[in-house]
C-alpha cells in the first residue's frame, strides 16, 4: 500500500499511545505502524522531495507534534511523548477518524493553528495564482508543513525548468553549445572554461560536435553531442551515429544532450552496448542547470530550522 496521508495516521497513532500509557518514542510508533499498516520497504524509505527525511517519519512526527499542541499527548523527552486524559477521552468517544477539525475542539490547539497562520491548501495560490490541491490528501487538502513547503518548491522549480528549456530553444545552436560548455565546466569537467570552449564545436566530424576532459588532469576525455530541438525527439538511429562516431574515435564514453527528448528506443539502445554514453534530454538538462547555477540567479533564501534540543538539557 502507498504511504497514508498525515489525517489518515492519526487515529492509528493516538490508539498506539494508549497501548503504550507509560509512554513511547516516535521512532517506536514508527516501527510499530509501519508493519501494521503493510509498508513496504520502498513505502518506508520514501523521502521528501529535500532528501533529508523519510515521509513516513515526517508524518508520524508531525502527527504527535499536532497532538502535543492540542494536549492529546504530552512530550515527555526528545522525541517521546504520553498520552493524556484528553486523549484517552477522545479514544473513548470512538471517533471514525481524527482530523484537524476534531482538534479544533481543543482551545490549546485553535491558538496553536492562530499563531502558526495555517492556510488550507485549497485556498493557497501557488505559481501565476493558479489553484493547486496537493498530492496524496485523500481528499482531505491537508499535509504536514514540511511537505506543503516542499511541494511549493517542487512547483516553484517545476515552472523555472520549463522558463529555462524555452529560453534553450528560442537562442541560437552555438548558444546552446556554449550553455552545455559553462554546465559540464560547473560539473568539474573540462579544466579551464578556455580549454573547455576550444574542445566544444571543433572537430564537427562523424556525429560529433565535442571533446572536452572528464577531469581537470586531461586524463580522460569525453566526446560531446549537442543538438537543439525544438520539436523532434532523439532517436535510435541518431544515437547509434553517435555510437559508431565513438568507435571510430577508439573512445567509449560520450555524452549526448539535447534540448528534446529521447525516445524509449533510444534509451534501450545505449543499455545494450559497449560504449557508456549518457543521453540527457531538455528536462533533466533544466535541472542539472537550476542544481548548478547556469542561468538561474537566487531571489530568496529560507532557512528551515528546528529546535536544538541537546541546548536546553541541563546538567
Amino acid at each position: 500500500m502507498s504511504i497514508p496521508d498525515f489525517q489518515s495516521l492519526t487515529l492509528p497513532v493516538l490508539e498506539y499511545a494508549a497501548e503504550h500509557p507509560d509512554g513511547f518514542s516516535v521512532s517506536s510508533a514508527r516501527e510499530e505502524l509501519s508493519t501494521r499498516l503493510g509498508l513496504s520497504d520502498e513505502d518506508y524509505n520514501e523521502l521528501l522531495p529535500s532528501g533529508v527525511q523519510t515521509k513516513f517519519a515526517n508524518r508520524i512526527g508531525w502527527v504527535c507534534v499536532y497532538f502535543s499542541k492540542a494536549l492529546v499527548l504530552d512530550r515527555i523527552g526528545r522525541g517521546k511523548y504520553k498520552i493524556t486524559k484528553r486523549g484517552i477521552d477522545l479514544l473513548k468517544s470512538n471517533p471514525g477518524e481524527i482530523t484537524t477539525e476534531t482538534l479544533r475542539q481543543y482551545p490549546e490547539f485553535v491558538e496553536f493553528q492562530k499563531l502558526k497562520g495555517t492556510r488550507s491548501a485549497k485556498s493557497r495560490q501557488i505559481a501565476n495564482g493558479e489553484e493547486k490541491t496537493e498530492p496524496e490528501t485523500n481528499g482531505t487538502g491537508f499535509e504536514t508543513p514540511n511537505e506543503a513547503m516542499e511541494w511549493a518548491y517542487e512547483d516553484l522549480r517545476s515552472t523555472l525548468a520549463s522558463e529555462l528549456l524555452e529560453m534553450l530553444k528560442n537562442n541560437s545552436p552555438a548558444f546552446f553549445e556554449r550553455t552545455v560548455v559553462d554546465l559540464l565546466v560547473k560539473m568539474g569537467y573540462g579544466g579551464s572554461r578556455a580549454d573547455a570552449g576550444r574542445a566544444i564545436g571543433r572537430s564537427g566530424d562523424e556525429g560529433i560536435d565535442g571533446v572536452i576532459n572528464e577531469d581537470r588532469l586531461g586524463l580522460d576525455v569525453v566526446y560531446l553531442q549537442a543538438k537543439r530541438y525544438t520539436d523532434s525527439s532523439v532517436g535510435r538511429p541518431d544515437v547509434m551515429k553517435f555510437a559508431g562516431a565513438l568507435q571510430g574515435k577508439r573512445a567509449n564514453k560520450g555524452i549526448f544532450i539535447t534540448t528534446s527528448r529521447f525516445t524509449e528506443d533510444a534509451l534501450s539502445y545505449v543499455g545494450m552496448i559497449n560504449s557508456k554514453i549518457v543521453l540527457i534530454g531538455g528536462e533533466r538538462l533544466c535541472e542539472l542547470m537550476i542544481d548548478h547555477d547556469i542561468g538561474v540567479t537566487t531571489e530568496s533564501v529560507f532557512a528551515v530550522k528546528k529546535v536544538d534540543s541537546d541546548y536546553f538539557e541541563e546538567d
